[in-house]
């Protein structure tokens, strides 16, 4: 049986390698759970991390397109950023939906939480579903040049199906919100 409160790793020492306002990136010297000496790069994030999957009475959604600079291409995507941690994660994703689409919604249902790359980061956010949609003026930020779909919930999840959409909260949270379908819990 084992022990999941046991933690296999050892840490000799850290070295902060980069610090900004949105990430910090550490090196840490370690004992691996072989025994093995190495190093382990870890970046942690300073907000959370949220998805919106908005989705209206006749089950379309909205995708919000951009060049994705760490990507180096363009992606589809569920409208999503970043909340402080001193702000309750739902009233981020509302500013996040409106800034990006316009949208404000009635109607919030909790997803799921959502690690979205623990292998070298401890980013944690949420992904919501928004109903009862109301179209406003979308804000977009500065760093933003969206272009917004609106299109059938269906054919967001043939994208990803098809590896159309890519991006892992996007993904998370169509497929999830398709098993909701499937159950007739929308």
């Amino acid at each position: 049986m084992v022990d999941e409160t046991k933690n296999p790793w050892t840490t000799l020492s850290g070295k902060e390698i980069y610090d900004n306002p949105w990430i910090n990136v550490t090196e840490y010297q370690v004992i691996n759970p072989s025994g093995g000496k190495g190093i382990y790069g870890k970046v942690h994030f300073k907000n959370f991390a949220l998805g919106v999957l908005p989705l209206d009475d006749e089950m379309n959604t909205y995708l919000v397109g951009q060049y994705r600079y760490t990507l180096n291409q363009y992606s589809w995507e569920i409208p999503e950023g970043g909340g402080p941690f001193g702000i309750e994660p739902l009233e981020s994703a509302k500013r996040e939906l409106l800034e990006e689409t316009g949208l404000t919604a009635s109607e919030w249902t909790e997803l799921m939480p959502f690690h979205l790359s623990n292998s070298v980061c401890n980013e944690f956010g949420y992904i919501y579903l928004a109903r009862g949609l109301k179209q406003g003026e979308a804000e977009p930020e500065e760093t933003e040049d969206l272009q917004i779909k609106r299109l059938p919930f269906e054919e967001a999840y043939q994208m990803v199906i098809d590896g159309k959409i890519t991006d892992s909260l996007s993904v998370a949270a169509i497929l999830r919100v398709k098993i909701m379908i499937l159950e007739n819990k929308i």
